[in-house]
């Protein structure tokens, strides 16, 4: 078991972080110790980390917590019934629109990376002749 402070160390969220995901119900709540300190399982550390990869996506909370809302991991292709088919679908269909942002994000910067390029040239160009 490990302490918010712990966890926020582990994790890269602050404690205000924490705290507000659990609010928000993005991170189930913790057993506490006297004091109301929270205290976290490897499991929740490891929740935190799947949230964290998908805030560094660029995915919105709100997204995140439709992601998240069941907490299910597909390991067995063979044992998925409909609802989790649905499941399925529901969080490619989240993955796919966020990666179509991220895609164009990219061009638009390869393109402002590209400009810069191309004045620095330029003024390396003036600086030579």
């Amino acid at each position: 078991m490990y302490t918010i402070r712990e966890a926020s160390t582990m994790t890269g969220f602050s404690l205000d972080t924490l705290r507000y995901y659990e609010k928000m119900g993005l991170i189930h709540p913790t057993l506490r110790k006297s004091g109301g300190v929270r205290m976290y399982s490897a499991d929740h550390v490891h929740h935190m980390m799947s949230i964290k990869c998908l805030k560094q996506s660029g995915l919105s909370l709100e997204d995140i917590k439709e992601f998240i809302a069941d907490g299910q991991c597909f390991r067995n292709k063979e044992a998925l019934d409909d609802e989790e088919l649905k499941l399925i679908q529901s969080r490619m269909s989240i993955l796919s629109a966020q990666l179509d942002r991220l895609e164009e994000q990219r061009q638009a910067l390869d393109k402002t990376i590209s400009e810069a390029r191309t004045k620095l040239d330029y003024y390396e160009q003036l600086m030579h002749s």
